[in-house]
């Protein structure tokens, strides 16, 4: 049997020191559970290892300064499910985040688990750990734990919260599956281009020039372009980088964001994949929202965060300022014209009813529909569209070889 040093807390929260035997570590967190405590850090050592304690201390605290790392969306999913499922068993939520904090999956999201842990340990509310972690857990995320804190139904807020990010994980996944294949030839297309440009075009230069005939048209524009690739694409390429990166920063600036979104809103094909996604994901997190109990005005300010589309937001934003007077959600959304009538109509029969969440599911349906609608739609005229101009790229490569061949092939009279 191994000596192992423990820190933990008691359900009063008071820290605990101790040693306990065990054959391995695991064991060792076990007997420390059956006492009654939480554990904080269980490492091998004699209890007058002191200096080892330290160090385990320090190690704890280094893992909680790398859990600022940020989850990926789906790992925040599945870290909400297993919570979830903990919680709906009886644990408590200290318990249910030290059994998952102790899981070695190597992940950065697992020292995320360990902050939020060692917050809650600490006494500090559930909510208020969460929100010490912005960029995994959103504004909606922990109002939403707010709300469960209110119910004291946290497992099925909790729940909520999951079928919430599994729709908005789907949206994503059919937006990232419908471009997938037009990126692919894209890609192939320039590629090809870059090919024949760099290497069959100059060999075919050479055999032009040893046989001495004046070329078409198409053809000297083809050798011209293809010598210029060769000369000057490492410049070309700069350009191109330096271009990216100056759009990149001008789209992190809010003038840069908005003019971008209303362009996205305006261009034919891509305007009815967003606008459907974003009224859709506007309708599922309000309705959310309003389900669990959070506050119109709290909720509507959410939901100008979540958006995902700063025309829309601004204004969802004004509403906001109109609901505070008194009016009406769907009154004031309805005067921006910025929303679309089926949308204001349906939410206006959910307050008329006194069910907005019932309405609000019913109209993230119907934009959900709709948004699969539009995926489509744009699937299918984008291929196409990437095809023939590949086959206009490559074909006029071709052609004008083979104009180059016939005259030369008419001057030698063969």
């Amino acid at each position: 049997m191994a000596q192992f040093v423990y820190t933990a807390r008691s359900k009063a929260g008071q820290k605990v020191d101790g040693n306990v035997e065990a054959p391995d570590r695991r064991a060792a967190m076990k007997q420390v559970e059956v006492m009654g405590h939480v554990p904080v850090s269980v490492v091998e050592g004699s209890t007058g290892s002191k200096k080892t304690a330290k160090g385990a201390k320090k190690k704890t605290k280094m893992t909680w300064r790398r859990g600022q790392e940020r989850m990926s969306s789906r790992e925040v999913l599945m870290f909400t499910q297993e919570l979830s499922d903990l919680l709906a068993s009886g644990m408590t939520v200290g318990n249910a985040l030290n059994t998952l904090s102790n899981r070695r999956t190597g992940k950065a999201g697992q020292s995320v688990v360990m902050g939020l842990r060692d917050e809650i340990i600490r006494g500090t509310g559930m909510s208020e750990a969460f929100a010490k972690f912005p960029d995994t857990f959103t504004h909606l995320y922990v109002s939403m734990i707010q709300a469960g804190e209110a119910s004291g139904a946290m497992d099925e807020v909790l729940k909520r919260v999951v079928d919430h990010y599994e729709r908005v994980q789907d949206t994503k996944e059919k937006v990232g599956m419908a471009l997938t294949y037009p990126l692919i030839v894209l890609v192939l297309g320039v590629l090809t281009m870059i090919f024949c440009m760099v290497k069959v075009v100059p060999q075919f230069q050479t055999i032009f020039e040893d046989l001495g005939e004046a070329l078409p048209l198409p053809t000297r524009m083809l050798i011209d372009g293809s010598e210029w690739c060769i000369k000057y694409g490492w410049l070309a390429v700069i350009i191109a980088c330096v271009i990216g990166v100056f759009i990149q920063r001008a789209l992190k600036t809010h003038a840069g964001k908005r003019l971008l979104h209303k362009f996205m809103l305006k261009t034919p094909l891509i305007k009815g994949i967003v606008a459907a996604g974003t009224y859709s994901n506007l309708a599922r997190t309000l309705g959310t929202l309003l389900s669990n109990g959070v506050p119109v005005l709290q909720a509507l300010s959410i939901v100008v965060r979540t958006t995902g589309n700063l025309i829309i937001s601004e204004e969802i934003d004004r509403a906001r300022a109109r609901v505070t007077d008194g009016a009406s959600i769907s009154g004031p959304l309805a005067a921006g014209n910025v929303l679309p009538e089926m949308f204001t109509d349906m939410l206006a029969i959910g307050e008329e009813t006194g069910d907005m969440g019932t309405s609000l599911s019913h109209i993230a349906r119907r934009y959900e529909n709709e948004l699969d609608r539009n995926i489509k739609i744009f699937t299918t005229a984008l291929e196409p569209m990437l095809i023939v101009g590949v086959a206009i790229g490559v074909g006029f490569v071709a052609v004008s070889i083979l104009m180059a061949v016939f005259s030369l092939t008419d001057g030698l009279d063969v």
